[in-house]
């Protein structure tokens, strides 16, 4: 059994590889599971959630939600909630967007710069920090709650 707790790291070396993870990751989200994304800027973090939703069955663009914070999706019957609060000057501003509708614990909700919003975000389940390893990336996967283990323990990673 592999242990998500302490972390594992998984090489993504390529588009493929992070497509192929994102694939995995898709066909194990529930509803009520919250992500957060961490990462540089031009890390990953938008491309990651790109290819969950793609494999999810999302077939038109999909658009970074760095000006409107949040960018919604029903896919497969799951809602989906996309925030990206980069550009968040107060935590405070996530009231204006109406934060709570958002977390009524049936949509999965994937968080990137989560600590910018920091008391008005829920806990993650699962965190994804992505850093640059040479051209490609290195995911280092944590668990933070039983539901995030059970998710990561039970998906195929990798091809």
């Amino acid at each position: 059994m592999i242990s998500f707790e302490d972390g594992l790291n998984l090489s993504l070396p390529d588009l493929i590889a992070t497509q192929a993870f994102a694939s995995g990751l898709a066909k194990k989200l529930q509803p009520g599971l919250v992500i957060y994304l961490h990462g540089d800027l031009g890390a990953g973090k938008t491309t990651l959630v790109r290819a969950i939703l793609t494999a999810l069955g999302h077939s038109t663009a999909i658009k970074s939600p760095t000006y409107t914070l949040v960018e919604p999706y029903l896919l497969d019957g799951l809602d989906i909630y996309h925030f990206d609060l980069y550009r968040l000057s107060d935590p405070a501003e996530l009231e204006f967007i109406g934060i709570r509708d958002y977390l009524h614990g049936a949509a999965v909700c994937i968080f990137e710069w989560a600590d910018k919003g920091f008391g008005y975000v829920p806990a993650s389940d699962i965190e994804i920090s992505l850093v640059f390893q040479g051209t490609g990336r290195k995911a280092n996967i944590i668990a933070n709650t039983e539901k995030g283990i059970k998710v990561l323990q039970n998906m195929t990673i990798g091809p």
